[in-house]
């Protein structure tokens, strides 16, 4: 039977986390339709079937988080084998849940509970003295996930009956059904919000670079009047001709591509054989998202005009907030930018997304007065000023390298006036 395989998320991804099956068991799907949500630290895709028929089987259930490359689904590509009068087949758990181990193994299910649930789901059941058919589920088909769990185990320390234990080998006469909703908390109670997958791929991320990627950082100031006076001169314009908006940040992209065809080292993946050079610049643009960070790749971007990569960016951005970005959307990246300067940040040290070997942050354009060189000597004047931070690996590249680079980011920036073409 063809099978779907996890697929890589990313050039760093090793793994990925079921959020939603978009097609159930017994569905027809057509080839490139979207079947599955995954959830990765980079992004929510929607992973396409890579053959037409019909959906037998659901091998991972959502909110499971499983390696690149594992089957996690069955199609028929032969079409419309599943007899209308016959169930469709159930979704397979990643462990038997009727398999009754030796007394003391990790296959006994905990209390009365009968459902299918993970090893994980079912040792951390144990681990907490907790009758699994008590706890809501809130993933596929009323399953049980480590979240209902986590989200169980904290509404019993602090409600009602906290240090009452619910683990019983016979069913308790008052217990409740296992669709009860939890209790509400009451007002002025702690309440622990269960990790989103998002998040927990995020946490995973973050913990990977900074651990082994020894960041350094360098920060340069840039003054933005000329760009900022083009800007203004032709947003109206191109409000009206594009039918987008044009923020800085398309400028700040075209300055990191410049300087990165002055600088390939920086275009660049570390391998544990060395460093990788990449052909294409493919400028990754981090964008905030209710429950995290996307980082959508604008692909060789050393081929866009401003325009160009403005129209990339806002479409791209739409897309991640959407959740409808494609795989090939968050894939090949060779370096990012982030605009923290949109919430009004001066100074920030973003996290390197390995295995690139640098990210640029360009912070809020803020007027300030300067010390300004004039003919009749210093002067003081007001200008929009913008911080820049490049955060770097160590192990890939040195701060001179970097000076130079962010030195080259700044002078194209500054050279940018009312006669520099956007289009």
């Amino acid at each position: 039977m063809p099978k779907v395989t996890m697929p890589q998320l990313g050039e760093s991804v090793s793994e990925g986390t079921i959020g939603k099956w978009l097609k159930q068991v017994g569905d027809h799907v057509d080839k490139y339709e979207a079947i599955v949500e995954v959830i990765t630290d980079k992004v929510n895709a929607e992973v396409p079937s890579p053959f037409a028929g019909t959906l037998t089987a659901i091998l991972v259930p959502e909110g499971e988080t499983v390696p690149n490359d594992t089957e996690i689904a069955e199609i028929d590509g032969g079409g419309e084998v599943v007899a209308a009068s016959a169930a469709p087949r159930a979704p397979v758990a990643l462990a038997p849940a009727a398999s009754f181990g030796p007394a003391g193994s990790d296959e006994r299910p905990v209390g009365d509970y009968e459902g299918r649930v993970t090893p994980a789901v079912r040792r951390l059941a144990r681990e907490h003295e907790i009758d699994l058919s008590l706890v809501p589920g809130t993933g596929h088909d009323g399953r049980v996930t480590r979240e209902d769990v986590l989200a169980y185990i904290e509404q019993r320390r602090t409600g009602p009956g906290a240090a009452t234990p619910t683990v019983s080998t016979a069913a308790p006469a008052s217990a409740a059904p296992a669709s009860a909703p939890a209790p509400a908390a009451r007002a002025g109670e702690d309440e622990l919000v269960p990790t989103t997958p998002m998040r927990r791929a995020i946490a995973a991320q973050m913990i990977r670079a900074k651990s082994t990627a020894p960041h350094a950082y360098t920060t340069v100031e840039v003054d933005m009047s000329g760009l900022v006076a083009l800007r203004d001169s032709v947003k109206a314009d191109y409000q009206a001709r594009e039918g987008i908006g044009l923020s800085f940040v398309p400028f700040v992209t075209k300055a990191v591509v410049e300087a990165l065809r002055k600088h390939p080292d920086l275009n660049a993946h570390w391998t544990d054989q060395g460093l990788l050079r990449r052909r294409h610049i493919n400028i990754g643009v981090a964008v905030a998202v209710d429950d995290g960070l996307i980082v959508p790749v604008v692909h060789d971007a050393d081929g866009l005009s401003i325009n160009g990569l403005n129209k990339a960016i806002v479409e791209l951005a739409g897309r991640a907030r959407a959740g409808k970005l494609r795989l090939e959307d968050i894939q090949g990246g060779t370096f990012t930018v982030n605009n923290t300067g949109w919430f009004g940040s001066v100074s920030s040290q973003p996290i390197v997304n390995v295995p690139e070997v640098a990210i640029l942050s360009m912070e809020a354009i803020v007027k300030r007065p300067v010390v300004l060189a004039t003919p009749g000597g210093d002067a003081i004047g007001i200008r929009p000023m913008m911080n820049i931070c490049t955060s770097f690996d160590h192990r890939a590249t040195d701060g001179a390298q970097i000076g130079r680079f962010v030195q080259d980011v700044r002078m194209w920036l500054e050279s940018v006036d009312v006669n520099t073409s956007v289009w």
